[in-house]
């Protein structure tokens, strides 16, 4: 059976391309913090004839990323499908590691798991990076500030930097790992505990469900009409084009080069 792992599967969108994809024959490998939330996720599948499991870890640290990725590799299994979706929003503070929470968060503990997880990838596996169209407004990644604390009105700023980091790291692990096939997906603006309270009578009517915001997850993780080109960034099941500063060559260079040295990895060539 292949197998899926899915991280921040116990709900929102993770939920729902977990489910999907154990509907489409895939083991689950729900990873995520709490095993009370996630347990919900899995017996659904169970019920539905599919099969899951549960993965203990918290992306806001780089140790529990690494030790969750040895623990699955321990087990022996390969890996077909990674979707990288769990993520943070609208909040304050620093990672465990001191990061900002977004950036050290939604990219610097995926890029942890998915480097220690590389062992139990097949060649032609696909990796679905959850990223945002609000990367958009993100010019750049000013590397002196994913260090700190969040300084901008309810961390969109830095939301929108750490979605950048995401079309980044796909765009530079397709040019440095060209057996896999990477690509980001834009979900659509979703009903999910990242949208803050503050701007939900502005945008209710125009909220997907998760059920919706899935759907191109999913169909990028499986799909034949995906493109093999990877590094590509889709929504509404299309690839379009990423922001300017998305397509920055020497930035994902640079972000993929400081990820590896704060994270102590070795450079993958």
């Amino acid at each position: 059976m292949k197998v899926a792992v899915v991280t921040g599967a116990s709900s929102g969108i993770g939920r729902a391309t977990a489910i999907g994809l154990a509907g489409n024959g895939h083991h689950v490998v729900a990873a995520g913090r709490s095993p009370r939330r996630a347990q919900p996720v899995v017996d659904e599948i169970a019920r539905r004839g599919g099969s899951a499991e549960f993965l203990q870890i918290d992306l806001a640290s780089l140790e529990s990323a690494r030790n969750a990725a040895k623990t699955f590799e321990d087990t022996r299994r390969t890996v077909d499908v990674l979707v990288n979706n769990a993520g943070v929003g609208a909040t304050w503070g620093r990672t465990r590691d001191g990061f900002e929470i977004h950036f050290g968060t939604n990219h610097l503990g995926h890029f942890m798991f998915t480097h220690h997880l590389r062992r139990t990838f097949r060649p032609g596996m696909r990796i679905i990076q959850v990223s945002s169209e609000v990367h958009r407004r993100a010019p750049g990644i000013d590397f002196s500030r994913v260090r700190r604390r969040t300084r901008t009105f309810y961390g969109l700023g830095e939301y929108a930097v750490s979605k950048l980091a995401n079309v980044l790291f796909v765009r530079e692990m397709a040019r440095r790992q060209p057996d896999w096939r990477v690509h980001a997906v834009h979900p659509g603006l979703t009903d999910t505990n990242i949208i803050p309270s503050i701007a939900r009578p502005f945008i209710r009517g125009r909220l997907l469900n998760a059920e919706q915001a899935a759907d191109t997850v999913i169909w990028c993780a499986l799909s034949e009409d995906v493109s093999e080109e990877s590094g590509q960034y889709y929504a509404r099941r299309e690839a379009i084009a990423p922001s300017a500063p998305a397509l920055d060559d020497d930035l994902a260079d640079e972000l993929w080069s400081r990820s590896e040295q704060w994270c102590g990895v070795a450079p993958l060539h």
